[in-house]
């Protein structure tokens, strides 16, 4: 991972892109949205600059292995993230996460942004097991972790705490030899 350059993944419809400085102000424009800030990790209000500090962690993240984030293009536009927030190549598991640009939702891109890095971090990179951790109240999450043939595991209860307020997440996997 980290001896090589991140690559672009290229989905149906997508294309997921490494994330890169001109992706900023498009990640501070979507962390913005009332739907990220409220089920998301995304701290609110997301301090200044939030967009760049995002981009230099998974930058620094896959140089130094563990990470991966990628804009979602579609039609050549900003869409969303779709993002490896932990990867354990010699365990071989991780955890994929996306967020998809209030504009962009509704028209598939959630789906086929993670179908795309599923297969990526099965197939290229090998792992075996793969979660998503989803908000038990994020009902569009849900319905695309099963389309994307995950499976829901179970619930942590009271796990996420955001402006002090505490929340359940549910975790979804899916294996290598699933689906």
């Amino acid at each position: 991972m980290a001896d090589g350059h991140q690559p672009r993944l290229v989905g149906e419809g997508v294309l997921l892109e490494p994330l890169g400085p001109e992706h900023a102000a498009p990640i501070d424009e979507l962390v913005a949205d009332e739907a990220v800030q409220r089920f998301t990790l995304v701290p609110v209000p997301p301090p200044v600059g939030f967009g760049a500090t995002w981009v230099e962690r998974y930058a620094r993240g896959w140089r130094e292995g563990g990470r991966a984030g990628f804009a979602i293009l579609l039609d050549g536009a900003f869409a969303g993230l779709a993002l490896a927030p932990h990867l354990d190549v010699d365990a071989r598991e991780g955890e994929l996460g996306y967020v998809v640009s209030p504009g962009a939702r509704g028209r598939g891109v959630a789906l086929d942004a993670l179908r795309t890095l599923t297969a990526w971090v099965v197939d290229d990179l090998g792992l075996l097991r793969v979660e998503l951790r989803i908000d038990a109240e994020n009902a569009g999450s849900k319905r695309v972790a099963e389309r994307a043939g995950y499976r829901r595991e179970g619930v942590l209860r009271s796990v996420h705490v955001k402006q002090g307020a505490r929340a359940d997440l549910e975790i979804w996997s899916r294996l290598a030899g699933d689906g």
